[in-house]
């Protein structure tokens, strides 16, 4: 797994062992919780080590009587002569600790070292007395010693306690804490993995070992490896500790110290056993695993029956006394596990209604769904409410299929029970989920039956919102300026009417939306709307904006516009726990920087929105089709299979409206040169667009008819497509250039002169888009224009091995030992991207180890 995060310690480290090595020698204490990356990071720091600097390196082990001297043992064949034949002599009896320890310090005398001690909380007695003596006598020796430790299992009484405390005295011994993984570390690992990083993050608490491992068995509960590595280090714990453990897991993850006392009467010295254990922690009144993968894995080895009578204890307990807000999920948890029904059914829906009110969605889809296994017995609208609430909750966490499946059975119960105003507003809600599920027909049937139903009653703030929707569906369907702002009228009269801002803001930004779409005005206005919902904290409603904003600007290729949008986008939706909103931000993100020509970014940005689990059908079916655009546009195979699996997720008006599916086929067919499947897909495209006004669908689908050798019927098209319909090529080709879309640009001049085809190819080439380029070749040959040979941009030519600016970066990065994902985040790529620079640099520098490619920026002195 890449070491991500441990720059500044390895930096620090490298620098100790500078120091030391020259004189005076030095100490570096590297502790941190189990699973920290301890081992990894000396590793690290061993290879970065100058090939003139001697490693020694060995380690305690676990063992119930421990190796007299282990360590030492494991590095001795690297000692010099006498040093050996005292260790020898030593653990035969016949040599002093003493006269050991001078051999071993004459020894670091010698040579400049790096002496490893690893997992010293396990040393004995003679190793502790070693590094006594050592440490002690360190400013007198080159040598650098790195010994590191569990500090999550190092209580008051341990024998490493008194260690610490001597060296504490040192001015030349340094301390060196590695803390958990942040978010975004455990995110750009999780990058290509069908995994939820921010659920993989929660469980692990940012642990190293557990997040490779949930990463490396992601369809596990609890990975083999974690649950082996708990039961290691429950083994040694005694009766009374282990029941503790027990207890702990059954009664979650933060519990207070009196209810445990409550259940397990006088729990203190069994706590400080398990604390000591490093399994658990406490904190001020309360106690906790230190990591939720870890509970879990304990929960799943209690019996049954004691987890069963926990729960009764538990449950008894919390309800005995004030039951606070946040007491509410663990309420509902015990009572489930108390087999209480009655219990379920008073805390279940409380605790879900806190968790929405608190933006926790995925907390209170999970307490919706516990109400709803005992909710047969609850009169029928009660089974709707918690239906209803279960639907949103989970459309918001991206459980789409849940949440649609909930919000039919509550249409199915409202109509059932006559409630015809809830049956509407259900149907609305329905049909704006739909869309982002990719079934636009349904969606659109869908939000006209709410109109019906809510038309049939008197005027509502309900039917104010059924209007809206089909306002916000018009614009997403491209039908048309008119007729949006007809629905956004019905519907920001009625929002008035009923004091609701939120219905008119809405309004005003579709209706606005809608005509930029068609006449390419009223983008001020929407962003405007997005900032206002926004700044009035209105989660939804700035949600669905935002996003749409992101749409509007990827549709029409504007570069800057896109990666402003994303970028405010995807903050909101974080902020805000708006899962299905972010990863369909990021897929329109992918798509603004394929027009952009960052084509390895684009393509890594929708992987991760594809290998998520929770994306939603639109977001995933953008992702594939810049995925399959990207191969196709770079000669390579398995294009086909993703546009096709693609446009499978979505029903074919949706490949149609988000403007992406049908344009990629069309360009994929023309890239593989097949000019008849070119029109074909093209006409069928303009067929389906007969009924609708959108210049930037049925534009790029015309151009693609012209450049395939047919003739296109007249159809609207945005500026950049008319002008080359027209014939000017130029004008076409600076429009795309203000907009910062150099393939397009390129694809424009295709149709130009001489130096227009040989700014292509260098575009192309650039881009390496290896298709494009040999059509282009095959176009200047076919009209006798001769490509002019470019030499390396002045940077390049200027290095002696042919790098590039970015590629220089790359190696000065390798020198300090990084990975790629590190080198990606410090440089601010993607790390597939900085894959592609380190191969890059290897080659040119001809070299196989990243090691050896450093060496070339400092080579060794003669």
């Amino acid at each position: 797994m890449d070491l991500l995060e441990r720059e500044a310690v390895l930096q620090d480290l490298t620098g100790h062992l500078k120091v030391a090595v020259s004189g005076p020698g030095r100490m570096a204490l590297v502790r941190g919780e189990t699973g920290i990356g301890k081992t990894a990071v000396v590793q690290r720091l061993a290879r970065l080590t100058d090939p003139h600097v001697r490693v020694l390196s060995g380690a305690c082990d676990p063992l119930a009587t421990p190796r007299p001297l282990g360590p030492l043992t494991d590095l001795a064949p690297n000692l010099g002569a006498e040093a050996r034949d005292a260790l020898t002599g030593a653990l035969a009896g016949t040599c002093r600790s003493d006269e050991l320890f001078d051999c071993l310090l004459a020894d670091l005398s010698a040579y400049p070292s790096l002496l490893v001690v690893e997992d010293l909380h396990w040393a004995d007695e003679d190793t502790m007395d070693l590094l006594r003596h050592l440490t002690r006598r360190l400013p007198g020796v080159p040598a650098m010693v790195v010994a590191t430790y569990r500090d999550d299992e190092i209580g008051r009484t341990h024998d490493l306690t008194a260690l610490l405390g001597t060296l504490a005295g040192y001015p030349w011994v340094y301390r060196h804490d590695l803390l958990p993984l942040s978010r975004r570390a455990v995110a750009l690992l999780a990058a290509g993995h069908a995994v939820d990083a921010e659920q993989v993050y929660r469980v692990s608490a940012g642990n190293p070992f557990i997040v490779s491992a949930i990463l490396a068995a992601p369809a596990e509960t609890v990975p083999a490896t974690v649950r082996e590595a708990v039961a290691g280090r429950l083994a040694g714990l005694s009766a009374p500790a282990r029941r503790v453990v027990d207890v702990l897991a059954v009664l979650g993850r933060r519990v207070p110290l009196p209810l445990l006392a409550g259940v397990l009467p006088a729990p203190e010295e069994a706590l400080d056993e398990a604390v000591a254990c490093g399994i658990v922690r406490t904190e001020g009144r309360t106690a906790e695993f230190r990591h939720e993968l870890t509970r879990r894995a304990v929960l799943e080895d209690v019996p049954a029956a004691r987890r069963l009578r926990t729960h009764r204890q538990a449950l008894a307990l919390m309800r005995s006394g004030p039951v606070a807000a946040e007491d509410l999920a663990l309420l509902a948890d015990h009572s489930e596990g108390a087999e209480d029904a009655a219990a379920v059914l008073e805390y279940a829906p409380a605790a879900a209604a806190h968790a929405a009110a608190a933006g926790a969605h995925r907390e209170a889809a999970a307490q919706y769904a516990r109400a709803l296994r005992y909710a047969d017995g609850l009169p029928a609208d009660q089974q709707t409410s918690l239906l209803e609430g279960h639907s949103e909750a989970c459309l918001l966490s991206s459980r789409l299929d849940e949440g649609v499946a909930s919000r039919r059975t509550a249409v199915r119960l409202r109509r059932a029970q006559g409630d015809r105003l809830r049956e509407g507003e259900d149907l609305r809600r329905l049909s704006c989920w739909l869309w982002p599920a990719g079934r636009t027909a349904e969606a659109r049937q869908t939000g006209l039956e709410a109109v019906r139903v809510l038309e049939g009653l008197r005027p509502s703030r309900e039917l104010a919102w059924a209007y809206l929707n089909l306002c916000q569906l018009a614009c997403h369907e491209h039908e048309g300026a008119a007729v949006a702002a007809a629905y956004a009228e019905k519907a920001a009269t009625l929002g008035e009417r009923f004091g609701d801002a939120g219905v008119g803001d809405q309004a005003h930004f579709h209706a606005a939306a809608a005509r930029m779409l068609s006449e390419g005005a009223g983008w001020e206005d929407c962003e405007r709307a997005v900032s206002s919902a926004m700044a009035r904290d209105l989660p939804a409603d700035a949600g669905f904006l935002a996003l749409t904003l992101c749409w509007l600007a990827a549709l029409q290729h504007d570069a800057a516009r896109t990666t402003a949008a994303a970028s405010r986008a995807e903050t909101y939706f974080r902020d805000h726990d708006l899962l299905p909103h972010l990863l369909c931000a990021r897929a329109w993100d992918s798509w603004g920087l394929l027009n952009r020509g960052l084509w390895d970014q684009a393509a890594d940005t929708a992987q991760e929105v594809v290998s998520h689990p929770g994306s939603p059908p639109v977001g995933e079916a953008l992702a594939l089709t810049v995925l399959g655009l990207v191969r196709a546009r770079r000669g390579k195979d398995r294009v086909w299979p993703l546009l096709d699996r693609a446009a499978g997720l979505v029903d074919p008006d949706c490949l149609l409206d988000t403007g992406l599916g049908w344009e990629a086929r069309v360009e994929a067919a023309w890239l593989a040169g097949d000019h008849e499947l070119v029109q074909r897909e093209a006409r069928s495209g303009l067929t389906a667009l007969a009924e609708r006004t959108h210049p930037w669908l049925s534009g790029p689908l015309a151009c693609w008819i012209r450049r395939a050798g047919g003739t296109p019927p007249r159809v609207p098209a945005a500026e950049p497509y008319a002008l080359e319909l027209t014939g000017d090529w130029a004008g076409a080709a600076a429009r795309w250039d203000g907009l910062g879309c150099p393939h397009d640009a390129a694809l424009a001049r295709l149709s130009g002169d001489a130096p227009a085809l040989r700014e292509a190819l260098a575009a192309f080439e650039a881009l390496d888009a290896r298709p494009a380029v040999a059509r282009t070749r095959a176009v200047m040959r076919a009209r006798g224009v001769r490509p002019v040979r470019r030499g390396a941009r002045a940077a390049t030519r200027a290095n002696p091995y042919g790098l590039t600016n970015r590629e220089l970066d790359v190696l000065k990065l390798l020198n300090e030992g990084l990975s790629d994902a590190e080198i990606a985040a410090r440089l601010y790529i993607a790390p597939k991207t900085a894959g592609h620079h380190v191969g890059a640099v290897l080659a040119k520098l001809g070299v196989h180890t990243r090691h050896d490619a450093a060496r070339k920026l400092h080579p060794p002195e003669p």
